[in-house]
């Protein structure tokens, strides 16, 4: 068993600025998946540069953060943040949707592809195998925040944190980093190096996070203020996986 230690979540304070760890996460996923998308685009027969993958992350950044904070607001903490619409632009407070940021990061490949002339799925099969070091580095920003713990567990690998009492949990944050942050790049790194149909990588990267949020929603602990939403077990996180499901096996199945 082991204790998450307080671990202060401003990493840097310089006056009046703070630097804090969870931020810090975002931008090691951001430079993570740029610096694997330059050499992506230094491979022979690739018609990709570093600077369109550069501008590229930018419109990604952009939607993950408006996507994500939108979704927060509307999946998870809809009637708060509907008496406080003004609240929706405290980022530093937390409360980010890793399915609004996919809907966010859709919309703003959309834009970057009709700016510069190129399919959605073209832009989506370069895009999403850069993704999974976000995710991981993510995943450990909510570990050490001690935020989306898992169930109270007896496994010998059981957690403490502190904030969310004495009893041992499943560390669900770091099944979530293993999964989609490891083993998810793993597979669509290899994938994506043959050419493929349009649309395949992209839908093999939907089917891929839907299948392992829908597994580790099982060892985490529900939103309080939500519980379970549907059959009396389906989490809000396994309800919204079902769509990416359904739709990455269309762009996988389909001639």
């Amino acid at each position: 068993m082991f204790t998450v230690p307080e671990i202060d979540p401003v990493a840097v304070s310089l006056g009046p600025l703070a630097i804090r760890w969870y931020g810090l996460m975002y931008l090691l996923g951001f430079v993570g998946g740029a610096l694997l998308g330059v050499y992506r685009a230094r491979q022979p027969s690739n018609d990709w540069t570093p600077t369109l993958v550069w501008d590229l992350l930018f419109y990604i950044a952009l939607g993950v953060v408006i996507g994500g904070r939108l979704g927060y607001t509307v999946f998870y903490q809809f009637e708060y943040y509907a008496d406080r619409p003004w609240e929706v632009l405290y980022l530093w407070t937390g409360g980010m949707s890793f399915h609004g940021g996919v809907i966010g990061v859709l919309v703003a490949m959309a834009m970057f592809a009709r700016r510069h002339d190129r399919s959605l799925f073209a832009v989506g099969d370069f895009a999403v195998p850069l993704m999974p070091p976000g995710l991981f580095f993510g995943r450990i920003g909510n570990f050490i925040n001690q935020e989306l713990w898992g169930r109270v567990t007896d496994v010998p690998w059981g957690v403490v944190f502190p904030l969310a009492g004495e009893l041992p949990r499943h560390p669900s944050q770091l099944y979530e980093a293993f999964l989609e942050g490891i083993v998810l790049f793993v597979v669509l790194w290899v994938y994506s190096a043959r050419p493929r149909k349009p649309g395949a990588v992209g839908g093999l990267f939907l089917v891929g996070y839907a299948l392992s949020r829908f597994v580790v929603e099982f060892f985490r602990e529900p939103d309080a203020h939500l519980g379970t939403v549907a059959l009396g077990w389906m989490t809000m996180g396994q309800l919204l996986s079902l769509p990416m499901l359904a739709v990455g096996l269309w762009l996988l199945l389909r001639r």
